[in-house]
């Protein structure tokens, strides 16, 4: 793993977004995984609940291109990427936001643990 493969690994989650299925991105977190969403207030602790918010984010047909990106290999099983990123949704609309992944290796594949994305604060 290296920071380029890291950032590769949103590109996996923004293919996964593009399919239009819950499940396929729910996929891409560990069982265990704590999403803190960009359109939601909730905190979402588990698979069904994580689920439960990309059922109605994807409605929204987003896509995701990465404006900043701090990519971090932290160990053989740990990465993370921080920065900013650009959702446009099939309306048109875009909202800029931060996000956070922390990406952990589990049973060969890379699973995100925690995602925080917030809506930039300054419009």
């Amino acid at each position: 793993m290296n920071e380029e493969n890291v950032i590769a690994l949103f590109g996996d989650w923004n293919d996964a977004l593009a399919t239009g299925d819950p499940d396929v991105v729910t996929n891409m977190y560990a069982d265990d995984a704590v999403l803190l969403p960009t359109v939601s207030n909730q905190v979402r602790h588990n698979h069904a609940e994580i689920r439960d918010y990309f059922v109605a984010f994807l409605a929204k047909k987003p896509q995701g291109v990465i404006t900043e990106s701090n990519a971090r290999v932290l160990s053989e099983t740990l990465a993370t990427n921080a920065g900013v990123y650009v959702f446009t949704f099939g309306d048109g609309s875009t909202v800029s936001a931060r996000f956070n992944y922390t990406y952990e290796l589990r049973d060969g594949d890379w699973k995100i643990i925690q995602h925080h994305s917030s809506a930039m604060p300054e419009g």
